[in-house]
């Protein structure tokens, strides 16, 4: 991992005396871009020349280091193997900091904070992904008051432990559960929101946490995982699809996982190829995982017909989970669970607030 980043030390007025630690790990994404003005194009920022953009870091009485990839990536190129490397990363640094922040892309930054979420269990510290719509470089940016709230945010402490110690999304002025977040804007500050579950902070005049909501301190042991199953996909139904391209898809070789993305409360089509192509690749072994179409509202499988099939051939309800949670979720159970009856009954319920206590058993 030596080769994989490079350090950057922020001084900030805080010194060595500094009761609180924060590593900043910068990935890559439109945060971290500048305007060239020979090219007139944007470029990767050099973030050895932080301060020049964001001088206010140096104001901070906490201790402030960067961990620079060598090769930051977009993250439409992010894949499972990166966020093995993040997450590994905060392991690897998990005593010698108090709390950490992800600079990532927006596109694929939901995606990214479910994972780590499964892969660092019984986490105890705050680890927030944050990243902006406007590059750091430009006059009207997002990026400098989204990096100074999610690093506030993450150096606070309540009653001597951290106020939020689990895996969040930063971004514009709320402060959201990881795996409960999804990008539905590109054209406004607001790019994430969390339909299932309320924000964890609000950030205005004062950071204002709702303490109701954010996930106790766990007793148990931190442990870190380091494997995910890529033999999965998404699939999402729509009016007339044909019977060829259900079973060719359902029907890959090596497939082992599906998320299965349903109408309104879970609802699909009862045409017999449908339910038959399903079926036949339940009983090859393929896990199938129903999940909504609707960014609100949750999956029921037993309210219509057309969903009550659904749970009488074996698919599984992912309640109030999102896509992007849940086919995570799915990734890393199947790597990490050899029996299938463990790994649906825990895509059943929540492991770590990805999904509410499901109202069907």
């Amino acid at each position: 991992m030596l080769n994989y980043y490079k350090t950057i030390n922020i001084q900030t007025v805080a010194g060595q005396s500094a009761d609180t630690s924060i590593l900043v790990i910068y990935t890559g994404g439109t945060i971290g871009m500048d305007y060239d003005r020979q090219t007139k194009t944007l470029v990767p920022f050099n973030f050895t020349k932080i301060l020049e953009k964001v001088p206010e870091l140096t104001r901070f009485d906490f201790e402030l280091t960067v961990l620079s990839l060598r090769n930051p990536l977009d993250s439409a190129n992010f894949t499972s193997e990166n966020w093995v490397n993040i997450a590994r990363m905060i392991y690897d640094f998990y005593s010698d900091y108090d709390a950490f922040v992800i600079l990532h892309g927006t596109d694929t930054m939901a995606y990214s904070a479910s994972a780590v979420s499964y892969l660092l269990q019984n986490i105890g510290k705050p680890v927030i992904f944050t990243g902006s719509q406007l590059p750091i470089g430009m006059t009207r940016t997002d990026a400098r008051e989204n990096f100074i709230s999610a690093l506030e945010i993450a150096a606070s402490k309540t009653n001597g432990k951290a106020s939020v110690p689990e895996v969040c999304i930063f971004f514009d002025n709320l402060l959201l559960r990881g795996n409960r977040a999804r990008k539905v804007q590109s054209v406004n500050f607001t790019a994430f929101e969390s339909e299932n579950y309320p924000p964890l902070a609000v950030a205005g005049v004062t950071i204002d946490f709702n303490e109701n909501y954010i996930m106790p301190h766990s007793t148990d042991p931190f442990y870190f995982y380091n494997k995910v199953e890529n033999n999965v996909l998404i699939l999402k139904i729509f009016p007339s699809i044909q019977p060829n391209y259900l079973e060719n898809i359902l029907g890959m070789e090596g497939l082992k996982g599906v998320v299965l993305e349903t109408y309104g409360a879970g609802t699909a089509p009862t045409s017999p190829f449908f339910i038959k192509s399903l079926e036949n690749a339940i009983q090859k072994g393929v896990i199938i995982y129903n999940v909504s179409q609707c960014n609100g509202g949750r999956v029921v499988q037993s309210i219509y017909e057309t969903s009550h099939k659904l749970a009488e051939i074996g698919v599984i309800s992912g309640n109030d989970i999102t896509p992007e949670a849940a086919i995570t979720k799915l990734m890393f159970l199947l790597a990490n669970e050899s029996d299938q009856n463990v790994i649906r009954q825990k895509l059943k319920s929540p492991i770590c607030g990805e999904m509410s206590i499901p109202l069907e058993k």
